[in-house]
């Protein structure tokens, strides 16, 4: 069994910064791509940012150079670094990953999200 619990999520004002992160943890062999996404009650879930096992990254238009995605591999770890956030930014933050259960299978898991606000 893996889990994704995300954590960091709240309240910032516009122009502010938060920092998200992800953990994963159960039994598994590796993890393999990592991305968050976002959803809002106005909007459909949104793929936020991509970073590959290596450190590729990748991310949607929106937030390119406000965001920074990483991870901690060692760790079981990924990070969102939000900064010069907007209120367009607020949502609910979800963690996916693409994890490798055993060694013949790999497998897609969600986090429960974390709540984004941002608000003046």
């Amino acid at each position: 069994q893996v889990q994704l619990l995300e954590s960091g999520g709240g309240l910032a004002q516009p122009g502010g910064s938060l920092r998200l992160s992800c953990v994963a943890s159960g039994t598994f062999i590796d993890i393999y791509g990592m991305n968050w996404y976002r959803q809002s009650p106005t909007k459909a879930r949104e793929l936020v940012a991509t970073i590959y096992r290596g450190g590729e990254t990748r991310y949607a238009d929106s937030v390119k150079g406000r965001f920074t995605i990483s991870r901690d591999n060692a760790r079981n770890t990924m990070y969102l670094q939000m900064n010069d956030l907007r209120p367009e930014d607020t949502g609910v933050y979800m963690c996916n990953a693409d994890v490798a259960p055993t060694l013949r299978s790999r497998l897609d898991y969600w986090g429960q999200g974390t709540q984004v606000t941002v608000s003046s």
